[in-house]
């Protein structure tokens, strides 16, 4: 089984990510190397290489791969960044930004993805990575600030408190402005003092949502 896994996931690099504009070999190389399945129970895990999002929990779930590796592209991550991650799931796209960066903090508010989240973290060799079970749009003020923060499930609309957990000068902010039921937008904030560039990247096709949609959001 981990010899057809390992061809599936050689596969997804050379038909997914190379057609697409991922020319970064450090992103290939990591996506190339990095069990998946081992994120995910066997009903999942099986087709985990398929181009297609994975549903993990209610409105919640791990965008395709290919939207995966956009993010860490236009992230730019450099190798002395802290980065907090928010929406750890299970932990598969967290341990593929921990490999880039310096220190990750990872934020997970549902109990019982928290707790696979831990168990798998704990059977990997990295120790950059810290959990918490929090809220996941308050970010963590506490560890604060971040040259990056990844956003990947969608939410209607991006805070100034989190936002205000960049560095002053060049933090990046990457997430995912959910527009309508199956459509988002990816945007890059760069921050520079008190003042923020945004930039779209690319559309996202999911019915993810990580925040629930509030009476006075105007489209």
């Amino acid at each position: 089984m981990s010899e057809t896994f390992e061809i599936a996931r050689k596969n997804m690099v050379v038909n997914q990510l190379r057609p697409n504009k991922i020319n970064e070999e450090n992103i290939l190389k990591i996506f190339e190397n990095t069990p998946k399945e081992n994120y995910l129970d066997l009903s999942l895990g099986k087709n985990c290489y398929l181009d297609n999002n994975l549903d993990i929990a209610d409105k919640r779930g791990y965008l395709k791969n290919l939207h995966l590796a956009q993010i860490l592209k236009y992230s730019k991550i450099l190798p002395n960044d802290k980065v907090l991650h928010i929406g750890g799931l299970t932990g598969y796209f967290s341990i593929l930004i921990s490999s880039i960066c310096k220190e990750l903090h990872v934020v997970e508010e549902n109990r019982v993805l928290f707790k696979l989240l831990e168990n798998n973290i704990s059977k990997t060799d990295t120790n950059n990575v810290s959990l918490y079970n929090n809220n996941l749009l308050d970010g963590l003020v506490d560890k604060s600030p971040f040259n990056l923060i990844i956003i990947d499930g969608p939410i209607f609309k991006l805070t100034d408190n989190l936002k205000k957990q960049l560095v002053m000068n060049g933090g990046r902010l990457i997430y995912i402005k959910k527009i309508y039921d199956n459509l988002g937008k990816a945007y890059k904030i760069i921050r520079n003092e008190n003042f923020y560039s945004s930039e779209y990247l690319f559309d996202v096709m999911s019915t993810y949502q990580i925040q629930e949609q509030q009476e006075d959001f105007k489209f």
